[in-house]
């Protein structure tokens, strides 16, 4: 290999790029939640789904070219023992996308959102395989671990209004059956091991999705709010306020494309806390849902403005 092949751009692409359309379909869905729950203008949720299925055509392209220039990189990031969870990604932005194009294209959605939870269980079972049959190091462990979970709690969001219950009902019980024993691995590692590494770091926000995520999923196949539902939002919040509270831990950290971690769980906040203000619209849920969406609105700006500066400059894509 050349030394100009070795230093190609293109190598260095790494699968976390599709974390960009999750942070962006996500805050589409949430800002269609708050135009359905709220009043909020429907135009901004529109505008930022077009700009994520965009995303996900230029993604797609680059990441194929990888594939094709590169293959023996690609295996290696799906055989990487904390990259290989990231290709979750794909799916999971496939699953908000036929979301965001169902109300539009129900057909060509319904296809999408098939394919993508076909490719989400195969990809969660080869990781949890690999998981059970290979030695794991605790250093190893990091919050994206949560990344496959979470795909299979976000099939349930289309599932339930496609009509497909029981299959929602499958995928949405594989989340919650995994995440809480991640959730107290994940937990130990934070807790009595050294910190994560800089560019892992954003990768605590990946804790909010599950109970987020697993909430909206959870109340749109039962049609009410449970005290099981209100522990989910509850959870999601709280975990919410706990991250905020580290945000000096987030200052200064070199800008990376896993800054894309910081996007979605705020979404998913967000769109759980506004669906919550729909069952109790006369308590403090809507305010939080419209801060939460706030927040996650100025973080999606911040991180894609931050990302088109460095593809300028061409610091985006480099040798870890």
């Amino acid at each position: 290999m050349t030394e100009s092949t070795q230093h190609s751009a293109l190598l260095h692409v790494p699968v976390t790029i599709f974390a960009s359309v999750m942070g962006l379909a996500g805050l589409g869905l949430a800002w269609r939640k708050a135009n359905a729950v709220l009043g909020f203008p429907v135009e901004v949720s529109q505008v930022v789904l077009v700009i994520a299925a965009l995303v996900f055509l230029a993604a797609m392209l680059t990441y194929g070219l990888k594939l094709i220039r590169f293959p023996q990189a690609v295996i290696a990031e799906f055989n990487h023992p904390i990259r290989a969870a990231f290709f979750s990604t794909f799916p999971i932005g496939m699953l908000l996308l036929a979301a965001g194009l169902h109300p539009f294209a129900p057909a060509p959605a319904f296809a999408m959102w098939a394919v993508a939870a076909v490719l989400q269980v195969v990809l969660t079972i080869r990781l949890i395989v690999r998981w059970m049959v290979h030695k794991q190091e605790i250093t190893h462990v990091n919050p994206a671990w949560f990344i496959p979970i979470v795909g299979n709690i976000i099939v349930p969001i289309l599932g339930a209004r496609l009509g497909q219950t029981e299959i929602s009902w499958f995928f949405l019980s594989v989340g919650m059956l995994f995440w809480l024993p991640l959730l107290t691995i994940i937990l130990y590692r934070l807790m009595f091991h050294d910190a994560l590494p800089p560019r892992l770091m954003p990768t605590l926000f990946i804790l909010l999705p599950p109970p987020a995520i697993g909430y909206v999923s959870y109340v749109g196949l039962t049609g009410t709010v449970d005290p099981f539902a209100q522990v989910l939002v509850n959870g999601a919040l709280f975990l919410t306020l706990v991250l905020l509270a580290k945000a000096k831990s987030f200052t200064g950290l070199p800008f990376a494309v896993s800054w894309w971690a910081f996007t979605f769980p705020l979404d998913a906040v967000a769109l759980a806390a506004i669906e919550h203000s729909h069952f109790l619209p006369s308590g403090l849920w809507p305010l939080a849902g419209m801060i939460v969406l706030a927040m996650a609105s100025l973080t999606v700006i911040v991180v894609s403005l931050r990302t088109v500066l460095a593809i300028a400059k061409g610091t985006l894509f480099l040798p870890e």
